[in-house]
């Protein structure tokens, strides 16, 4: 879908592990590579309910009342936005805004202590991450299969002088990032990204992908032989943030390719929330769903440290970096990076899309 994806916003995650796929001349091999051409496991069109990103979005909008007075929002099991609180005068405000308020076990500032002494700690350390989760007031540190001998001992010492306000888990498979357009592949350098979402910027159009593609990458194309070009990376970040500008060489449609033939309307950009129910699409996998797990996560790539990203639990492989995270018509997040695949599952990270427009002063078309 070459063709297609010049003018269909593209999806796909990064996994942790490999940022992007390279091509050889015998095509995509390895374990860092984005595999077969082909999407191997494709789910059915996501069927997101409209009131999940109505929902996130009050959260988020409540929430941002608070400031730091909260350490965020999440949507319940049964979709409803939740606001953490402190004192009974924002339980009151949250209730009137929409939202069900739950009293924290621990201050916005002690979680934010713990985020900090483990910035210090453990910063640089691949395989390793954390976030805030706001249903249980805890700081959730994460390892890979990576972290073993001395670093999960100082990880676990570190783990233990916090207490009870982290709680370690282990995540499958290595974290590595991924790389291929807007759910279709793009390419260029020897590598296969994905195209994430099409924008503009002062009338002029462009695209999103991982910053950890455009890295590497100055000219895209739609096919491997690069007869078709796509366009031409002007602005990339990655570590830190992981998201890249490319201007295209043609205007683009404000929608993710669900590779079924059909594609998804994307009309706004929202911030994600935790427990929203998600999609995102890519060419190595075609789309997958799943929900947010955390919003602010660190993650230790080997390739260097970001923060400020989208945890969830959909699937991705290499090939998938820089496709587009979604609920509904609304734009979440650029697929970054993660561990296992889409047979045995696994953890992926997104960067937020909001972060990204803001960043480069775009906008969806």
């Amino acid at each position: 879908m070459a063709g297609a994806g010049a003018a269909v916003a593209g999806a796909a995650g990064l996994v942790a592990g490999s940022l992007y796929a390279v091509q050889t001349n015998e095509g995509p091999q390895g374990a860092k590579l984005a595999g077969d051409a082909q999407a191997r496991s494709r789910d059915a069109r996501p069927r997101t309910a409209q009131a999940q990103p109505r929902a996130a979005a009050l959260a988020t909008r409540v929430a941002g009342r608070l400031g730091g007075r909260t350490a965020g929002a999440y949507l319940d099991p049964a979709g409803r936005p939740v606001v953490t609180v402190t004192n009974a005068a924002d339980a009151s405000m949250v209730r009137a805004a929409g939202a069900v308020p739950k009293t924290m076990r621990r201050t916005p500032r002690t979680l934010n202590r713990v985020t900090a002494a483990l910035r210090r700690s453990m910063a640089g350390t691949p395989g390793t991450g954390w976030a805030v989760d706001p249903a249980t007031s805890q700081v959730v540190m994460w390892t890979d299969d990576s972290v073993t001998g001395t670093r999960m001992a100082a990880a676990r010492r570190e783990a233990r002088r916090m207490g009870t306000a982290v709680r370690m888990v282990r995540v499958p498979g290595r974290l590595h990032t991924l790389a291929t357009l807007g759910g279709d592949a793009i390419f260029g350098g020897g590598a296969r990204c994905s195209l994430g979402f099409n924008v503009q910027r002062d009338g002029q159009p462009f695209f999103l992908t991982a910053g950890h593609c455009g890295n590497i990458v100055q000219n895209w194309t739609a096919d491997q032989q690069g007869a078709e070009a796509l366009g031409t990376t002007v602005q990339s970040d990655f570590p830190g943030d992981d998201f890249a500008l490319v201007q295209a060489t043609a205007d683009g449609q404000s929608a993710v390719d669900l590779h079924d033939g059909t594609a998804q309307p994307i009309t706004e950009a929202a911030d994600a929330v935790a427990g929203q129910q998600v999609a995102r699409s890519g060419s190595t996998t075609g789309v997958h769903t799943g929900r947010v797990t955390a919003v602010g996560a660190t993650v230790n790539f080997p390739e260097g440290t970001v923060t400020g990203m989208i945890q969830t639990t959909v699937c991705a492989e290499p090939g998938d970096s820089g496709g587009p995270l979604f609920s509904g018509s609304t734009a979440l997040g650029l697929t970054s990076g993660g561990s296992g695949d889409c047979q045995s599952g696994g953890v992926t990270f997104f960067q937020p899309v909001t972060e990204a427009l803001q960043a480069f002063g775009a906008e969806l078309p």
